[in-house]
């Protein structure tokens, strides 16, 4: 079981005070993976949550004629996985150790009855993750305009601002 002492070292728990940080240590336990282990498989039923310590983890995603692509590497003070909060709690990416790595690990029966039980630290525990998702979402949105623009558009530069220059007056 993790303390909310050890828990209070990440950045992302920041904005949970003492008592929601003792209320999510009870919930959690130390893993360890080696480098290759998969820890998600795109699809597969979402019923916990990391928040990493060591090492590196690509996020990827199945892309039809590409196969595996990397969206994104976590590592020290990341969260990986939410999907254990919304039906039908499958994973939407994949997960892989890219070096051995060591997490709090956390059931997501136990916070949904954390949750339940205690709604201002369900309040907290969501913002926090929601917090965490937006970031996602923007690193994933940088990643695929990288990995699909047209290689024809990097030399084009573009006004700062709409109205900076670029013609068309």
């Amino acid at each position: 079981m993790s303390t909310a002492e050890e828990l209070s070292g990440f950045a992302r728990l920041a904005a949970l005070g003492p008592d929601e940080l003792s209320t999510l240590a009870a919930a959690g336990h130390e893993v360890s993976f080696p480098a290759g282990h998969r820890l998600i498989v795109e699809g597969r039923r979402a019923d916990r949550c990391w928040m990493i310590r060591e090492g590196r983890v690509l996020l990827d995603a199945q892309v039809p004629g590409r196969g595996g692509v990397v969206i994104q590497t976590l590592g020290s003070g990341d969260l990986l996985g939410w999907s254990w909060l919304v039906p039908p709690f499958q994973w939407h990416f994949g997960a892989l150790a890219a070096e051995p790595v060591t997490a709090v690990e956390f059931d997501s029966a136990a916070l949904a009855d954390l949750v339940d039980a205690d709604p201002r630290f369900g309040r907290a525990l969501i913002l926090m993750l929601f917090e965490a998702l937006l970031e996602r979402l923007q690193a994933t949105r940088a990643r695929l305009l990288d990995l699909y623009r047209n290689p024809a558009e990097a030399s084009t530069s573009y006004p700062a601002r709409i109205g900076d220059g670029g013609g068309g007056r």
